[in-house]
């Protein structure tokens, strides 16, 4: 087990962590969290906004946390909870943005028909509103898609010319047809700790046709924690074991990786 469960890399390059959920995290305090991130050369994050109770909680994190940034909007499962008054409070909090420049991305948006946790018509009609939303702003996206690669095609279709900053797939795991459109339409796809688990060869695919210029490392911690950490809480600092499975698949260098991750996530997020 101590072999297995070897220590956590100190990387000499800077990382940031794209896809977190601080909000969640419930085995230590944020901020032993984020000091424990920083050892391991993580220098910026971003906790993911997903349902209307977090809006403002994601923003107040950030004020807390210099180097912790932060998006809006509401995940597919909260989708029936998308309303005029939700729409209003999203769009307030980005009128903000002059103000507070750590809401960096609409998201987490897209559709979910794996589970199915808000009706597929009104999951569409949250998806759809958010992206416009995100047009408005110039803002970039963060999109969960599962089970949905057909509808997510034809709604991103829509706003392939007036979604100017694309976004991120994150957290991918659908299929290749859906990795290639929305590479070829200029977007990123987010890879965590999904990558390293032994039943994920259809991720490593998707890894396979990914540019190096094209990825992003997450861990949507406090989820999908990567091998040799599976069962217990994922966080933020696990990101190594992400950037040197990505760098096995990929057959280059863990510095490149990092170089990579580290200009994608800039050139997207536009970080101040």
């Amino acid at each position: 087990m101590s072999k297995a469960r070897r220590e956590i890399p100190i990387p000499v390059l800077p990382i940031i962590e794209t896809h977190f959920h601080l909000d969640m995290l419930k085995a230590f305090s944020r901020e032993e969290i984020v000091g424990k991130t920083e050892l391991h050369n993580i220098q910026k994050m971003i906790t993911i906004s997903t349902n209307p109770g977090n809006l403002d909680e994601v923003i107040s994190i950030t004020e807390k946390f210099p180097q912790i940034y932060c998006t809006q909007g509401l995940h597919p499962h909260e989708g029936k909870e998308w309303n005029d008054e939700v729409k209003a409070h999203v769009i307030r909090n980005l009128k903000n943005t002059a103000k507070n420049k750590k809401i960096v991305a609409v998201g987490e948006i897209g559709l979910d028909f794996y589970y199915s946790k808000s009706p597929r018509d009104e999951q569409l009609k949250a998806f759809e509103e958010q992206l416009q939303i995100a047009v408005d702003f110039n803002l970039p996206v963060v999109i969960h898609s599962r089970d949905a690669d057909e509808d997510t095609i034809a709604v991103l279709k829509n706003f392939s010319t007036t979604l100017k900053r694309k976004g991120v797939i994150h957290s991918f795991t659908s299929g290749l047809e859906l990795a290639k459109f929305t590479l070829d339409e200029g977007f990123y796809l987010g890879f965590n700790g999904i990558i390293t688990f032994k039943n994920a060869e259809n991720v490593r695919d998707a890894l396979r046709i990914t540019p190096l210029e094209k990825f992003l490392l997450e861990t949507d911690s406090p989820f999908l924690t990567p091998d040799p950490y599976r069962g217990v809480e994922n966080a933020p600092y696990y990101l190594p074991f992400i950037a040197e499975k990505i760098a096995e698949v990929k057959g280059v260098t863990l510095d490149e990786v990092l170089i990579h991750a580290y200009k994608n996530s800039i050139a997207l997020f536009n970080f101040t």
